[in-house]
């Protein structure tokens, strides 16, 4: 009977081990997830961000792009040709 009990209380125990392991790496898996997701994101923003701040650093550079991929659809302005339109919601 002894013996039994001896066998048994390390079976138990390592069950009970095994069981705390699964959970606090399932917990840890969906916090990496999660924390990935959050940096994806946060890259699409970054690239968008990045993509806006070259375009509006750069006038050359937005010239060269339209150039090579709109042809003849974009013109360039002189800032002294510009006027200020008013829109009025309707």
């Amino acid at each position: 009977m002894f013996k039994k009990i001896l066998i048994f209380i390390p079976i138990i125990l390592l069950i009970i081990s095994t069981t705390f392991t699964k959970n606090s790496t399932k917990q840890l898996d969906k916090k990496i997830f999660e924390i990935q997701e959050n940096i994806r994101a946060l890259e699409n923003k970054y690239e968008l961000v990045l993509l806006d701040y070259n375009y509006l650093t750069s006038p050359n550079k937005l010239m060269e792009y339209s150039q090579k991929y709109f042809d003849e659809e974009l013109k360039k302005k002189e800032i002294k040709d510009l006027k200020n339109y008013i829109f009025k919601n309707e």
